[in-house]
């Protein structure tokens, strides 16, 4: 049996309502602007892991050991655990204007 076209269109209607918060099409932009800082914290948040890790994984992996630097293994793990505090404080500081 073929579905009421009428109660699709008020389906729709009634998500297209929730959606735009009473029907004030302002609203819509809000979802838009999340997306984009989300987007924005998630390039950041990428930057700053890759960039910490080049330096941490050859410290951790014990490169330093052929200048005489000798790292013990919980210092590596510090080191290592880091990069995931960084990240995670970046995408606390994540605010809307």
């Amino acid at each position: 049996m073929k579905p009421d076209c009428t109660t699709q269109v008020q389906g729709v209607a009634e998500t297209a309502y929730i959606i735009l918060i009473e029907s004030n099409h302002w609203n819509a932009s809000c979802p838009i602007l999340f997306g984009r800082a989300i987007y924005r914290k998630m390039i950041q948040n990428l930057i700053l892991a890759a960039g910490y890790n080049v330096s941490a994984i050859p410290l951790a992996a014990g490169v330093s050991c052929q200048a005489g630097i000798i790292i013990p293994p919980v210092a590596g793990a510090v080191f290592m655990s880091q990069s995931t505090a960084i990240v995670a404080i970046n995408a606390r500081l994540l605010k809307l204007k």
